[in-house]
């Protein structure tokens, strides 16, 4: 399965992590791909200043914003 690991950290969640976690939700609903997804949160990790932080698959993504966030989604998700 799967797994995105995304910073619910004060920092991370303040810039734009509430927003990318919508727009997470919101691809894999709309490419079908839900069951087959883990998404869970972590209080901090350790990286506040390059925030907001996502890691998925293993790879780590900083200074995410939810317009860069479907092309990584696609890339780390689909275009396997």
């Amino acid at each position: 399965m799967k797994k995105i690991l995304i910073c619910m950290g004060s920092s991370c969640f303040a810039r734009e992590n509430r927003e990318n976690l919508r727009v997470i939700e919101e691809f894999l609903k709309s490419h079908g791909i839900s069951d087959s997804v883990h998404i869970e949160g972590s209080l901090c990790m350790g990286q506040c200043h390059q925030g907001p932080n996502i890691t998925i698959n293993g790879n780590e993504y900083h200074e995410v914003n939810s317009e860069e966030l479907s092309g990584i989604l696609r890339k780390e998700l689909i275009e396997i």
